[in-house]
């Protein structure tokens, strides 16, 4: 019983000591939501041009069809990257060498980041989606946001795991870890279907989008926001976000654990460049 309760304050410490680096830096974080904003509405503008252009498809279902994809893709962005950017923010701080020798275990170390970054995603989307709906007027009467946010939930899980996976990239490259970390999120944004349907891709794409847990959340998202499906109807695509983050998850921790482990052995923990 003590050592639980011992994990559980250290995990509450690990996650307020996350809201305070929101606090120190919120110029920043105005500066990156403001970008995220315009990345969105620039999104639902392409969708209304489109309609402007010539294309038969409802104007409210193609700005509402891009939305999803930007504003999800930006969730999911802020937790992958916060997550992964766990040592790049260690070695910013100069805290990296007290946070990996403390007393705490590392998946509780790894886990409050996690629950830290849901909270943080779920806030920054939401103030996203509540601005570009009173921009552009958009029709959400159909929406099923429960359905919604069990998507959303269970594709947290996957995308958690994968964030894990990419944080060892730092811890063993100071030099190059971060950027590295941003192209494979690239990668996931090429092959999900952020801004289109896979079945436009190659096949050998489509092949490679069906590993990709965004994939699945992107479907499932603009099915109960578009046409209101409920849990059952999205059985489909959640089931696949389940074993996939039943995968990803422990895969990543260990991932982590490992590479930890070597950084240690090597001394790279408190290297810089």
């Amino acid at each position: 019983m003590e050592f639980i309760v011992h994990e559980l304050r250290a995990a509450l410490a690990f996650i307020e000591r996350n809201f305070n680096l929101i606090k120190r830096y919120w110029k920043w974080e105005i500066v990156f939501f403001a970008y995220t904003i315009a990345n969105t509405v620039t999104m639902g503008f392409i969708g209304k041009g489109a309609v402007s252009f010539g294309a038969t498809v409802d104007v409210n279902y193609l700005i509402m069809y891009m939305l999803i994809g930007s504003i999800l893709w930006g969730y999911l962005s802020v937790l992958f990257e916060i997550v992964a950017e766990t040592v790049a923010w260690e070695r910013w701080e100069d805290t990296i060498e007290y946070t990996f020798m403390a007393p705490v275990k590392r998946i509780t170390h790894l886990l409050s980041v996690c629950f830290f970054s849901v909270m943080y995603g779920v806030l920054r989307s939401g103030l996203i989606l509540v601005f570009v709906s009173l921009l552009f007027k958009l029709n959400l009467s159909e929406a099923n946001f429960a359905s919604a946010g069990l998507v959303l939930a269970t594709a947290s899980i996957s995308f958690i795991g994968l964030g894990v996976a990419g944080a060892v990239l730092p811890l063993i490259s100071p030099e190059k870890g971060v950027q590295v970390v941003h192209i494979f999120q690239a990668l996931l944004l090429m092959f999900s279907g952020v801004y289109y349907e896979i079945d436009v891709l190659p096949e050998w794409m489509q092949k490679v989008a069906a590993l990709s847990p965004a994939t699945y959340a992107l479907r499932g998202m603009r099915a109960a926001i578009l046409n209101g499906a409920n849990s059952n109807q999205l059985f489909q695509e959640i089931k696949p976000l389940l074993f996939l983050g039943v995968i990803l998850l422990p895969a990543g921790i260990v991932v982590f654990n490992y590479v930890e482990k070597y950084a240690k052995k090597k001394g790279l923990l408190k290297r810089s460049g």
